[in-house]
């Protein structure tokens, strides 16, 4: 479904210090400088598959996706998306993608989202039966119900967002391009947003990619991450393989029923936590099963539990050293 070979885009940038001198210098002589938003980006998205697209402020995410949906042309490189060439915005092309950025909106303040709907249903080309078959489903998934018919300036960021999806997948795309769909949104309203990510899908073997600084959203719905540093991929595969050759320690936490001595927890490994409420060690993998026979031997324990770090603490190590992990055996089936 998507296919980018060594895609690469560039920006020319003008920059100059401040002051009135050198804003008259500017007039006269302006010098530019090379920014590489993305550099030589390749992989490929088979149909069905949710993809996670991470990587920090500036790696050149959202210009890959905007390259994707064909609202900037590529330096060099080449990039298909089921079959056609973005940058040549063909009408068959634009109505089997969306591309829904967080921090954007195209409900129109005044008016209530049902004219957006019925615009992007003419814009479309939506017959109407499938247009009202389509809002009904989306309306089951989502629950805009009364939304629909309010002015979009009395929804909450919560409703908008439902709202802006509806109007984004009326015409039933199968390429989903997502740039932080859950951004400044509650916790409920997140989990229903990945829950609605998810059915959608499922229901239409459609592909996602998404990019979220929520590293909740990509642990509930991508199997495979790519990740993106510098305007270069650094990793591409299975999440779970990325925790694993990234982060191999495991976090062993337990609540104690008797004082437990610092002096101890640090002879099992790096201490993360250590209160009357709650004890968390950070352990090598291979010494687990060591330390969790120790805690049950010598310590009173309850509710002990092992898992992985926290994938914000992965994408951390994993930027901070600037170097791929290990490549997994190749990415999980959706």
């Amino acid at each position: 479904m998507i296919v980018v070979d060594e895609l690469r885009k560039h920006f020319q940038v003008h920059r100059r210090p401040p002051g009135l001198a050198a804003a008259v210098r500017s007039l006269l002589r302006r010098r530019y400088e090379t920014v590489k938003a993305v550099d030589g980006v390749s992989f490929q998205i088979e149909r069905g598959e949710r993809v996670g697209f991470l990587g920090p402020n500036g790696a050149g995410k959202t210009t890959t996706l905007k390259v994707l949906s064909g609202l900037l042309h590529p330096s060099s490189g080449k990039v298909t998306v089921n079959g056609h060439v973005p940058q040549r915005r063909e009408p068959a092309f634009l109505r089997g993608i969306t591309l829904v950025m967080g921090q954007k909106q195209q409900l129109m303040w005044d008016l209530p989202p049902a004219e957006t709907f019925a615009l992007n249903r003419a814009i479309f080309d939506v017959p109407r039966a499938r247009f009202d078959a389509t809002l009904r489903e989306l309306d089951e998934l989502l629950g805009i119900g009364p939304l629909a018919t309010k002015p979009t300036r009395q929804l909450s960021l919560g409703e908008r967002m439902k709202c802006e999806l509806t109007a984004a997948l009326l015409h039933q795309p199968a390429t989903l391009f997502l740039d932080e769909p859950t951004i400044g949104l509650d916790v409920a309203m997140q989990l229903s947003m990945r829950e609605f990510i998810r059915a959608y899908n499922q229901r239409h073997e459609a592909t996602v990619l998404l990019t979220s600084h929520y590293m909740d959203d990509v642990v509930a719905l991508c199997p495979r991450v790519i990740v993106i540093d510098g305007g270069r991929i650094i990793h591409d595969g299975d999440l779970k393989a990325l925790v694993k050759a990234t982060h191999p320690d495991k976090l062993v936490s337990f609540r104690p029923t008797a004082p437990v001595d610092g002096d101890d927890l640090a002879r099992l490994g790096r201490v993360v936590r250590h209160d009357a409420a709650r004890v968390v060690v950070e352990v090598p993998e291979d010494r687990l099963r060591e330390v969790i026979s120790h805690l049950l031997a010598t310590l009173s324990v309850a509710d002990l539990g092992v898992e992985d770090p926290p994938l914000e603490d992965v994408m951390r190590k994993l930027f901070k050293h600037g170097a791929a992990a290990p490549a997994p055996d190749g990415p999980a089936a959706p």
